[in-house]
């Protein structure tokens, strides 16, 4: 049994330590290369740059109040479409306590002395139809009546006006009534009833009732690095791709370039403006981001090869070029355009021609 037991060990062993040396055989042995080809296509090549930005109304504006006060009703909401003239809110008048005081105390005197000219008026009248007095002197009295009454009547449109920021003779013009100077869409409306507002004027810019624009006419406003600005003029054909609109893409022309460079995060970029060629099935929101296709240069039916199989070795570039099976040469060529992919050919290969791809090490089998 013991005896057994020895050389079942043994066994083990001599199968472990065979099993070894061949794993450590098959591990040493060599490997061959072989190598894929693709050959030369004819294609079209565009040279293109990407600029950045979003889509915004060519007419937008911020309506403001020409008063001070607390805005006491708003009659639309974003969304709503309005024309030129129509009432977007009523602002009501804080009257300053100095400016009323004094309308005030205007308002009472020229009532005083208008109750005093009536007086004197009836006084004498009654004195000139009983011919007491001459019609000269009969005028001065009808003369300072006439007088009083127009005073206390400014007066009170005065204090009104200070009061209500209106006269019963003004009617509906007012600056009270905040109303549209554009036809267009409110965009928005940032205030709500009771909000205090300021009056636009020099010093200060003023609460924004609403803002409206012409959703008719949409531009794109973007950035292109200082490299490729000098690429691009006006009147070039963009093709914009908007982030909320899949699979759509909307015409658009150069309209401007800045003729000034601004620093972003390192780089120069110059602002550009294009107007979108707008489609009736879609509605293209104020604020959208949007990216724009600039075709730089674009040839037609080339001779191409993928970029990544081409070789750069100084200022040469090199492919290398399947002579017999799995024998390569290496050969200069010349290239030309190139989109970022695929590369133009001028010479130094044919459409004929195998050009190696990559390496896949198959094991070499003895």
């Amino acid at each position: 049994m013991k005896k057994f037991f020895k050389i079942f060990i043994w066994l083990f062993i001599a199968v472990i330590f065979i099993g070894t040396l061949v794993f450590l055989y098959n591990k040493s042995k060599k490997k061959t290369e072989t190598f894929t080809t693709e050959k030369p296509f004819i294609t079209n090549i565009e040279n293109k740059t990407v600029a950045t930005g979003s889509i915004v109304p060519r007419k937008e504006i911020e309506i403001k109040p020409q008063i001070s006060g607390i805005v006491q009703e708003v009659y639309v909401i974003a969304g709503n479409i309005v024309k030129k003239g129509d009432l977007l809110a009523k602002v009501k008048i804080i009257p300053e306590m100095i400016n009323l005081n004094n309308a005030e105390s205007r308002q009472k005197k020229a009532k005083i002395n208008y109750d005093n000219a009536v007086l004197e008026y009836e006084r004498q009248t009654k004195l000139y139809d009983e011919k007491f007095i001459s019609a000269s002197e009969f005028q001065k009295s009808q003369l300072a009546y006439n007088n009083a009454k127009q005073e206390l009547e400014a007066a009170e449109d005065n204090l009104q006006l200070i009061k209500e920021g209106v006269t019963k003779k003004s009617g509906q013009t007012t600056n009270t009534l905040i109303r549209s100077t554009i036809e267009g869409m409110v965009l928005d409306v940032p205030v709500k009833e009771g909000n205090s507002v300021i009056e636009s004027n020099t010093f200060n810019a003023g609460t924004t009732i609403a803002v409206i624009a012409d959703m008719g006419e949409m531009i794109f406003e973007g950035t292109v690095d200082e490299t490729e600005v000098g690429k691009i003029h006006e009147e070039m054909n963009l093709s914009l791709s908007i982030g909320a609109i899949d699979k759509q893409k909307f015409d658009s022309r150069l309209e401007y370039i800045s003729p000034k460079g601004v620093e972003d995060n390192g780089a120069i970029k110059f602002e550009i403006k294009a107007k979108v060629k707008l489609k009736e099935d879609f509605f293209i929101r104020s604020g959208y981001s949007a990216t724009a296709d600039i075709v730089l240069e674009r040839l037609d039916s080339v001779l191409a090869i993928k970029e990544s199989l081409i070789e750069f070795r100084n200022d040469s570039v090199f492919v290398e070029v399947e002579l017999e099976p799995q024998m390569f040469e290496e050969r200069y060529i010349k290239i030309g355009l190139s989109d970022g992919i695929n590369i133009q050919i001028l010479n130094g290969i044919s459409i004929d021609d195998n050009i190696k791809q990559k390496i896949k090490e198959i094991e070499n089998p003895r």
